[in-house]
């Protein structure tokens, strides 16, 4: 069930376990609105230029794993990964062609492994973590807190893609 309150999560810093609640919320809700669909549903495209859910549930796993290879390893993505996650980081034409056939059970079970890692290691970091700055190279600062908050924005937006995809279905049958 749902839980509708930001709070502490035991095992986290205050900060980082608030931010923990909200990142299970975000994930809790997509998991909802996916809960039962089939093959079909996830393969589905509404007009030829759109992304099905299953190519959007493969770039919200992405964005999630970028995010703990800047944020928990300090560097970006080598180019063994540039490759395995292209289609699901640029979407569009090379996801349909790429992403497609998979059953429900694929994309939950990746989800889960990813976010797993993420949970593991947010229980390691302190609060001022989130805090700690960088530089784009154009000289933009950023830190950790936005990245974390950009994974769930990222996954809400895309989230309301997929409840468009899935009314679209339903006029579909």
């Amino acid at each position: 069930m749902v839980d509708y309150r930001i709070k502490r999560v035991k095992g986290y810093d205050e900060k980082i376990g608030e931010l923990v609640s909200m990142l299970e919320h975000a994930r809790e809700v997509t998991l909802e609105d996916i809960s039962g669909l089939t093959h079909a549903e996830l393969d589905f495209l509404p007009d030829p230029g759109s992304n099905s859910i299953g190519s959007l549930l493969k770039h919200i796993g992405f964005i999630e794993y970028v995010h703990q290879v800047i944020t928990f390893e300090n560097r970006d993505l080598n180019d063994e990964e540039h490759l395995r996650w292209a289609s699901a980081y640029e979407l569009g034409e090379k996801a349909r062609k790429e992403i497609k056939d998979h059953p429900l059970e694929y994309y939950l079970k990746e989800l889960s492994a990813i976010r797993g890692k993420t949970l593991k290691h947010l229980s390691s970091k302190k609060d001022c973590w989130l805090y700690e700055e960088g530089k784009w190279s154009n000289g933009v600062p950023f830190n950790n807190y936005w990245f974390w908050y950009h994974v769930m924005e990222d996954e809400i937006s895309h989230r309301g893609q997929i409840r468009v995809i899935k009314r679209q279905l339903a006029t579909q049958k």
